[in-house]
């Protein structure tokens, strides 16, 4: 299995570091943004997670595919939900995302085979 979402987060980690250091306020502009358009609503997390992984696809960003792949696995998305968004990705986005798509979708079979991801909510169920 490919390693692509790991291999594309930790080539990013260190010079992420090294610009969030030099540039604080954009950072923290950024995950503000971040938190507040990813927060559960009357669109759920996970599905918004696949919107943003769809995009990541159309923006050919390998940064945010595994970042998006990886949460939307945190949130509970199959590979057959991560499969149909990337679908409607390539729709919209043409031959580009028939390369991106495939990044996509390795990257979420690789974060639900991973050891260690639990789902977001999965402890409050496993007591329920």
């Amino acid at each position: 299995m490919s390693n692509y979402g790991s291999d594309v987060r930790d080539a990013l980690r260190e010079p992420t570091r090294e610009l969030r250091r030099a540039i604080p306020e954009v950072y923290a502009g950024y995950k503000q943004l971040h938190d507040s358009a990813l927060a559960e609503g009357a669109v759920d997390v996970k599905t918004k997670e696949l919107i943003a992984l769809a995009i990541a696809v159309t923006r050919e960003c390998d940064g945010c595919i595994a970042a998006h792949a990886h949460a939307a696995v945190q949130h509970g998305v199959t590979a057959q939900e991560a499969a149909e968004a990337i679908g409607v990705a390539i729709l919209m986005n043409g031959g580009p995302g028939t390369v991106y798509g495939p990044r996509a979708f390795a990257a979420v079979r690789e974060f639900l085979e991973s050891d260690g991801v639990v789902p977001v909510g999965a402890a409050e169920h496993a007591h329920h």
